[in-house]
Parts: structure tokens; sequence; C-alpha cells
């Protein structure tokens, strides 16, 4: 079975995408999702975050998420430590249930594939890009975030022209029946070359 990974930076509307790729009867595995459930489901997780990130880690028996993001937002060092607790977690769980799915590909949405050096995890890669003053638009009504939050953590994230360049497909999210139109052109192009693998 063919294994896509789905990328973007923050803003981008990699969810709203991937959620058009299953309407169109394709299996979605949301990485993100899958690790903030893991690391409130799995005691192993919780014991080692505990061990890292000292009792505050968790409140009332649930992640902290804000203490945990103002930890690692400018400790790189803290953020790979707690990536290599969660990530092999979330990459067997996925290994699970890709063993469950039935159709000629699967779509995974992660948003950090090149950050870590995970191309190799993957079949095709499709990377949704928007410009930039959309993204903090669109940012700042969902998690109602200051604008210079917003850029700061853009700045952070791997640039757009990187991740494009070692991408197989790009989806320009500026527009959503363009964006559609877009995935429904890669899902076709998709299709044929699960067809040729069969």
């Amino acid at each position: 079975m063919i294994v896509v990974g789905l990328t973007g930076g923050i803003g981008s509307g990699k969810t709203t995408i991937s959620k058009y790729f299953e309407s169109l009867g394709i299996p979605i595995y949301i990485a993100d999702d899958e690790a903030k459930s893991l690391m409130n489901r799995s005691k192993v997780i919780k014991r080692k975050l505990v061990q890292l990130f000292g009792k505050s880690a968790y409140k009332d028996h649930k992640l902290n998420r804000p203490y945990l993001a103002s930890k690692i937002f400018n400790d790189r060092s803290l953020l790979s430590k707690m990536n290599a607790i969660v990530h092999p977690k979330v990459a067997s769980h996925f290994k699970r249930w890709l063993k469950k799915q039935d159709a000629p590909y699967v779509i995974k949405e992660a948003a950090i594939i090149f950050e870590n050096n995970l191309e190799n995890q993957y079949n095709i890669i499709i990377t949704v890009v928007t410009d930039e003053d959309l993204r903090i638009e669109r940012v700042m009504k969902r998690d109602e975030a200051s604008r210079e939050k917003i850029k700061s953590i853009i700045k952070n994230q791997l640039p757009d022209a990187v991740k494009v360049k070692k991408s197989d497909f790009v989806i320009e999210n500026n527009d959503l029946d363009s964006a559609k139109a877009q995935a429904i052109e890669i899902h076709q192009q998709i299709l044929h070359m699960s067809n040729q693998k069969d």
C-alpha cells in the first residue's frame, strides 16, 4: 500500500486538505492528534515526560500543553528529547493502524516530516503551502494567538521553499476550491500509480 505523507506549516490548512482526501475515501492518520492522545493514555510516555519536564507536565492527570509548549519553544534539545519519547510510539501505533486499512493508499498527516528527516517513511509527500498573511489570519482566529507569537512559530519552522523542493506534490491553499481541484488531480495520479503497482 502506498503511504502518502501530508505536511505543511502552521496555518497552511493541512487538516482541511486531509479531510478533503478523506471525503474521497482515503483513510487519514493524523499523527499530531495520535501523539496528543498517546501522551494522555500511555503510562510509559507519561512517566518519561514527568522525568523530563517535572510533575508540571501533567495537570489533573491531563497533559499540560501550555506548560510543555513554553518549555520546548526555544529549546531544541528538549524538543528532540520529547520527540524521542513520543514519536516511536506513534510510529508503532501507525503500523498497527496501517495493517487494518483497505484502500489504494493512505495519508499520514504530520507537521514535521522534513524537520525530523522522516522522508524515507513515505512513498509520496504532499506539502500544503499558503501565503504567510493568510496563515497568520487563520491561526489568530483558531488559537486566539497574537500575530507576533504566530510569526515566531513560523520562523521556527522549516521554510516552505525547502519543503516544496523535497516534495512530490504541492497544494497551494490560498483558495479552497482551487486547493480541492489540485487535491483531486493528485488523488487521480496516486490512484494511477497504485494501479501500476498492482
